[in-house]
């Protein structure tokens, strides 16, 4: 099992990737939130130039935000600088969307988008849309030794519903998830498993990642320790942020908390509207910190029953047992997801990866 990191891309967080790299992570993935973080290519290319072995992709990139061919020059870019290192994650948009207060584009616009960015890597003469009107575009020189277009960029798709499954499988790409905890993981694994047969694919094929933030605690540590409030309690606050989008802004929620939560659910939404009473686009509040940080406001909220629910949040031995557990469904990679001015539970982290080297 492989395993990687992801992060709120940063303009230093190279030094991040460097430091997994040494420990022995296979994997460092960028966010792509242009109203949040740095941008992930920039980063990326310092990371290409200061690291030999760890793959470095977008984690992931909505096409909406950029034109497909500034994508594969990018990737082309990156490419040149760590030749056969890159990977290519997209999805139809969670945070990098709603921080702008849309919801995912179509999944069809998506699937056209790669056919675009892979058409021109593969040195084709592309026919697309520009500002509306019909273009065809190619690379004109990639034997000039400016960018890479021979090394291989994979694919991997983030696809959370069924219809996105079965697009992974009909491409035959990487795929990536992320849940609260092995059931739902597991569960939606067995779904992408399933995709994938049903599109002819040997089943030895399928490369699938999961996504997952967490703190390993200490003996005795409770669960929203400020250690694990800043650590876990960014994930935490998305299934609270995912709720104030359903009732303010109509969106889709996929992940819903159980009863048991529901009434820390309903009092956050009831509270969300005196975080900024000034600001009328809501959505500009709501996904401030997004993956990155506890707002003083919402700390409060990042209860010790919910940081356990929805983060790999526990001992080394509980997380342990919760990693092996998504091993022996088939995941193929395990990325734990590091927040800004944690980075140091990188540490922690190398221990879990250890025990399944």
């Amino acid at each position: 099992m492989d395993f990687g990191i992801a992060l709120a891309t940063t303009a230093d967080c190279w030094k991040t990737a460097k430091r997994a790299e040494e420990l022995g992570f296979s994997h460092a993935w960028f966010y792509d939130t242009q109203m949040l973080s740095a941008d992930c290519f920039v980063a990326m290319g310092a990371a290409a130039v200061n690291t030999s072995k760890i793959r470095l992709g977008t984690g992931v990139l909505i096409p909406s935000n950029r034109i497909a061919a500034v994508t594969a020059n990018a990737f082309a870019t990156l490419n040149q600088m760590a030749p056969g290192r890159i990977d290519f994650g997209v999805g139809t948009g969670f945070t990098g969307r709603r921080a702008m207060g849309f919801g995912a584009m179509k999944l069809s616009d998506m699937e056209e988008y790669i056919r675009v960015v892979y058409g021109l890597l593969a040195g084709e003469k592309v026919e697309t849309t520009f500002e509306g009107k019909p273009a065809r575009i190619k690379f004109l020189n990639p034997e000039a030794g400016a960018i890479n277009t021979d090394d291989p960029i994979r694919l991997t798709i983030s696809a959370f519903g069924p219809r996105g499954r079965r697009l992974t499988a009909e491409m035959k790409a990487d795929w990536m998830t992320f849940s609260n905890g092995p059931e739902a993981g597991n569960a939606q694994l067995a779904d992408m498993q399933a995709s994938w047969a049903a599109a002819g694919n040997a089943a030895d094929d399928l490369y699938s990642v999961h996504f997952g933030l967490g703190c390993v605690l200490k003996d005795g540590e409770p669960a929203n320790s400020d250690r694990a409030i800043q650590q876990a309690g960014p994930r935490a606050m998305v299934q609270l942020h995912r709720a104030v989008d359903e009732a303010v802004m109509g969106l889709p929620n996929t992940q819903t908390l159980p009863p048991a939560l529901a009434d820390l659910r309903e009092r956050y939404v009831q509270t969300a509207a005196s975080f900024d009473p000034e600001e009328p686009d809501r959505y500009l509040v709501n996904h401030r910190g997004h993956l990155m940080f506890v707002r003083p406001e919402e700390r409060a909220y990042a209860t010790a029953d919910l940081i356990r629910y929805t983060s790999f949040t526990g001992t080394e031995a509980e997380i342990k047992d919760d990693v092996a557990a998504m091993r022996d469904a088939g995941y193929s990679q395990f990325t734990i997801q590091l927040i800004p001015g944690a980075e140091d539970a990188l540490e922690d982290w190398a221990r879990i990866m250890k025990a399944f080297a």
